[in-house]
């Protein structure tokens, strides 16, 4: 597996976009987490990018994309992504989206049906009100202030030195720390703190989330989805992609077991392989006017079914 891949940049109203771009044919767009960068991916880009053409940016306010006093919502987002993807020369993608970055998929797809052809979310946000304190905490006062001093030489290496080593003993409440770590240490730029903050408090406040895709599920029956998730994730909880069964009973859910927050990468193989076989099983959405109006129209016209979720106990290759 590579380790790091090229990374590129284009600047988009002002601001500077950084991306990975990799692989031929159908294309994915991979929307990473809060706090993380395009590297989260790593693990399984080369797999993917077998088949696939890869798209991996770091979102503005993350990674080494700039981080400006800026629109951090979730249709700021969708937008960037809408422009970037056009920069690029791509009409349509899959679009895969990780914790905050499902939310951005969830929007970019209800904003640009005509360019999505697949929804993919991974142990998304917009699912329910549960999130894990940490990420409540970043909208409270103070969080700047503490994470500067908590980030500042010295303390950051024995904080994160800590984390990294508890994330390898053998408790599901540990697993992910190792990539708390990397999130704790791109908080020492300030700027990155500050763009954190601001897209917390866009979507997130002391009761928890405050974005749904509840009261729009029912438009997912014009595309295919598939909503992924770490039975261990002590972030979001997997009682979520219960949630997903309930309002978009069409949708492919796959519970993988011995995974956390970051399923891509405590079974890379595995994940790749239900991603391939959801692209290969469903056919891309052909976006029409007139069923979008309907649906809109009409709405949730029908009770929704509850359908079982997929437990994946093991780790496989693609075939």
């Amino acid at each position: 597996m590579t380790e790091s891949h090229e990374v590129q940049h284009v600047t988009l109203h002002g601001h500077r976009r950084a991306f990975v771009k990799v692989g031929s044919g159908p294309v994915l767009l991979l929307l990473h987490g809060l706090g993380c960068d395009h590297t989260t991916w790593t693990p399984v880009i080369d797999t993917l990018a077998q088949r696939y053409t890869v798209i991996a940016p770091d979102l503005l306010g993350h990674g080494v994309s700039d981080k400006p006093r800026a629109d951090y919502t979730l249709g700021g987002y969708a937008n960037g992504m809408r422009d970037l993807l056009t920069v690029l020369g791509v009409d349509k993608v899959t679009v895969v989206g990780h914790s905050f970055g499902g939310g951005v998929a969830m929007q970019f797809a209800y904003q640009y049906p005509e360019r999505t052809e697949r929804l993919v979310l991974v142990a998304s946000g917009g699912l329910g009100p549960e999130v894990t304190p940490a990420i409540r905490a970043i909208a409270m006062p103070g969080f700047h202030q503490l994470m500067g001093v908590l980030t500042l030489p010295g303390v950051r290496q024995a904080n994160t030195g800590a984390m990294r080593a508890l994330s390898h003993l053998p408790s599901k409440h540990l697993r992910d720390l190792d990539e708390v770590a990397d999130i704790v240490e791109s908080f020492r730029d300030p700027a990155a703190r500050a763009a954190i903050r601001h897209v917390v408090r866009a979507v997130v406040d002391w009761r928890g989330q405050i974005v749904t895709m509840a009261d729009r599920a029912y438009l997912t029956d014009a595309m295919p989805m598939c909503v992924v998730w770490g039975r261990d994730d002590q972030v979001l909880p997997v009682k979520h992609a219960d949630t997903a069964s309930r309002i978009a009973p069409k949708a492919r859910v796959e519970v993988i077991a011995d995974a956390g927050h970051f399923p891509h990468k405590d079974h890379p193989q595995r994940f790749a392989r239900i991603l391939h076989e959801f692209v290969q099983a469903t056919e891309p959405a052909a976006y029409s006017r007139a069923r979008w109006r309907a649906l809109l129209r009409t709405g949730a016209s029908a009770p929704i079914p509850r359908v079982a979720r997929i437990v994946s106990e093991r780790s496989a290759t693609i075939a």
